[in-house]
């Protein structure tokens, strides 16, 4: 099931998306449902085509926790060791937007970088010490992500709060795919002013994660509760690189759809 967050004329809700992504957008549809979609599914009758709202992001977390470098080939790029243990970091609730929302390039900084990661929606109300099996369940679903990050930034501060948290700065969507294998699946990153002239910057595959999703859940469930609608991002691989205003960023993972941006400059 793919759910989606969507507004439409006065209308803002979730909703199932329906039809065959390979048909394209325009043979897909979506059907509202009645409040949020942690429980069982009540549709309301209302119905449009996806073409006629605005998708917004899928979710609204009370915490958006980030795993860094989970990927040894973008560790190495970094120029630092893969860690033994997962390595947390947290974005603030107030960095994330959804598909076709500006990133917004901040003066701070002379660069910002794309890093394109699976993201883990949990469903579980207060997951806490959850062993592997608990985990498992209290994954709601996945989404596409972008940890956007003032690489300068982080270089210079020591920690990566002010890198990482600026406002537009993790863009996820387009929709949560509750049934969802994300055992070996393609990560891909594409940038460009226009579809003729964007190159693939990132190009790498969930298997290739040091700690995979369910690991990763329960070890940060052993350090904070996660609520439902929290989000996780599980790393990156190599190839990070800059964004310059007029670009497009695109997220793309295989199974789930493709995450676009645009890139503009603070105004």
């Amino acid at each position: 099931m793919r759910i989606a967050r969507f507004a439409h004329a006065d209308t803002m809700a979730f909703g199932v998306v329906e039809g065959d992504l390979d048909a394209g957008a325009q043979a897909l549809t979506v059907a509202a449902i009645e409040g949020h979609p942690f429980g069982a599914i009540r549709f309301t009758g209302q119905r449009w085509a996806l073409s006629d709202v605005r998708l917004l992001s899928p979710i609204l977390p009370s915490k958006v926790v980030c795993v860094g470098r989970n990927y040894a080939d973008h560790a190495a790029e970094q120029h630092a060791a893969a860690p033994t243990e997962p390595l947390l970091f947290l974005k603030p609730s107030t960095s994330v937007i959804g598909p076709l929302d500006a990133i917004r390039l901040p003066t701070q900084s002379k660069q910002v970088d794309h890093e394109a990661e699976l993201a883990i929606v949990i469903g579980a109300p207060g997951a806490r010490r959850a062993d592997r099996s608990a985990a498992e369940r209290a994954i709601f679903g996945y989404t596409c992500a972008n940890d956007v990050t003032a690489r300068d930034l982080q270089a210079t501060d020591g920690q990566w709060t002010r890198a990482k948290g600026f406002d537009s700065f993790c863009p996820i969507g387009p929709w949560i795919v509750t049934d969802f294998d994300p055992a070996d699946r393609e990560v891909r990153c594409e940038v460009g002013p226009d579809p003729e002239q964007r190159e693939v910057r990132q190009l790498g595959r969930t298997r290739d994660m040091t700690f995979d999703p369910v690991t990763l859940v329960s070890y940060i469930s052993h350090v904070m509760t996660l609520l439902p609608g929290d989000v996780i991002l599980t790393g990156t691989p190599a190839g990070v690189g800059p964004l310059a205003a007029g670009e497009s960023v695109i997220v793309r993972i295989e199974g789930l759809g493709e995450l676009v941006n645009p890139v503009l400059e603070l105004g």
